[in-house]
């Protein structure tokens, strides 16, 4: 069975992610477009660097145009973010990226867009699920490779200039090329060179990049940028004595973030740090969103703006749907997604990156003393981060468990309430809190814990490990 779920569909090549289900896509998509009378606006269609990714772009593309849907091909590798910036830009209908993200270089998927370029929601995923799994080969529609790729309905997009050029446009280039820092780029293998480096020279940044080359593998290590992740960053930081160290993950979505001493940067911080600046700096007003998962640091910079804080489910399209309707200025999870008003209605790490050395520059300081800065102004709160593989059976035994019968342990603090309409979240009464879910992209169950400390955070999440005998 074909299952879009909050980050698209993600499936092991050769197992899952084939050539028939890509068309089968495909076909779905093209349906559903004609039956919206929406099909003549187009849709963008986009790739990574992952093993098949091209060739699975053109599989789509294939389908889509024997279907008679104009596709602007985005023809070289490029960031998601910038597949989803042209949808917006072209006023296309839909679009959709092949890429697995930060999965591991076993996987490859489909991510959807809708209108305006937003992650595609629940209601969307969940009827397109329903109408792929009920086509068959016979029910695909396709041009021969050939005629595809001389189709007047296909166009070939090249250039991601207009991308980075709205990127800029949104940028204090000034302030940048003042400061001349010097800035190590980590893509992981991934698709963000291009894009990241051409802002960050523009600006007139000195840029040593690591970890450029092609390699399907990436390297041997999933393409996230967590802590351990980044330790070549980290050690390239401190050698070249640079400012700061970006990473982004195999799409460039996501972002990752080693300071001047060479200390990895929570993305919980970073979203902080960047909302504190868009505040106090450049004199925005508004709110802000974060998912269930993410740091109630964020509250606190709220509220100590007159401002509120808002909680939605996991999943960007959530958070990006709150922005819209509360006008926030900023939105983000601890997973190191992150989107600004005026932006794309999702996650981007090119942009937010960006940002984040715009704010360095501006304060004329280093990023370890902002970060120090923020910390006394708000305090602390530390997160950890937990997930258990499971069998088959065994998700079904850990559904019924928690999710029905609502089976907890004991916890060594007091519990203030409990949330149950995302997975699990509890409460606690000295201010953390702890979440427990099926994650929506891996066969995992993941649990978070934010409290004053790392060892109180640890026995919480830990807790939890021991009552359902998790590994």
């Amino acid at each position: 069975m074909i299952q879009f779920g909050t980050g698209g569909w993600r499936e092991i090549i050769g197992d899952g992610f084939t050539r028939a289900n890509v068309r089968l896509i495909a076909q779905a998509l093209a349906d559903r477009m004609h039956r919206e009378g929406v099909a003549e606006r187009g849709i963008v269609v986009g790739f990574d660097r992952r093993f098949l990714s091209e060739e699975a772009a053109w599989w789509a593309v294939e389908v889509l145009a024997g279907n008679g849907v104009p596709v602007t091909l985005i023809g070289r590798p490029a960031p998601t973010p910038m597949f989803m910036w042209t949808v917006r830009n072209l006023g296309c209908a839909y679009g959709i990226a092949i890429t697995a993200s930060h999965n591991p270089a076993l996987y490859n998927g489909v991510k959807l867009f809708t209108e305006g370029g937003r992650d595609a929601d629940i209601e969307v995923t969940d009827d397109f699920t329903v109408a792929v799994n009920a086509l068959t080969d016979a029910d695909v529609h396709s041009l021969e490779p050939e005629e595809a790729r001389t189709s007047p309905l296909v166009r070939v997009q090249p250039s991601l200039n207009w991308y980075i050029d709205a990127i800029i446009s949104q940028l204090d280039m000034e302030a940048i090329r003042h400061r001349h820092l010097h800035i190590v780029l980590d893509p992981m293998f991934g698709v963000a060179q291009t894009c990241l480096q051409t802002v960050l020279m523009t600006a007139r940044c000195q840029v040593d990049v690591i970890n450029q080359r092609h390699d399907a593998l990436f390297g041997g290590r999933m393409p996230s940028p967590t802590a351990p992740a980044l330790e070549g960053l980290r050690r390239a930081v401190i050698e070249q004595h640079a400012d700061l160290g970006i990473a982004t993950d195999g799409d460039a979505d996501r972002l990752g973030i080693i300071d001047d001493t060479g200390r990895y940067l929570h993305p919980n911080e970073i979203l902080v740090l960047l909302y504190h600046y868009l505040l106090t700096v450049k004199g925005w007003s508004g709110p802000a969103v974060r998912n269930m998962s993410t740091t109630h640091l964020l509250d606190r910079v709220a509220a100590a703006h007159g401002q509120q804080c808002y909680e939605v489910p996991v999943g960007f399209k959530h958070i990006s749907a709150k922005m819209a309707e509360t006008d926030a200025v900023i939105g983000g999870e601890s997973s190191g997604g992150l989107t600004v008003r005026g932006h794309i209605a999702g996650k981007d790490g090119i942009y937010s990156g960006s940002l984040l050395v715009e704010a360095v520059a501006a304060s004329g300081k280093k990023l370890s003393e902002l970060s120090a800065e923020i910390a006394d102004l708000y305090g602390r709160l530390v997160m950890v981060e937990r997930g258990y593989e499971f069998s088959a059976a065994r998700k079904a035994e850990l559904q019924e468990r928690i999710f029905e019968r609502h089976d907890l342990p004991e916890f060594g603090v007091e519990v203030e309430r409990v949330r149950w309409d995302d997975g699990c979240k509890v409460y606690f009464a000295n201010g953390g809190w702890l979440t427990v879910r099926f994650s929506g992209t891996e066969p995992l169950l993941r649990v978070f814990c934010e409290m004053p400390s790392e060892w109180q955070a640890a026995d919480e999440a830990e807790r939890v490990a021991r009552y359902y005998q998790l590994a």
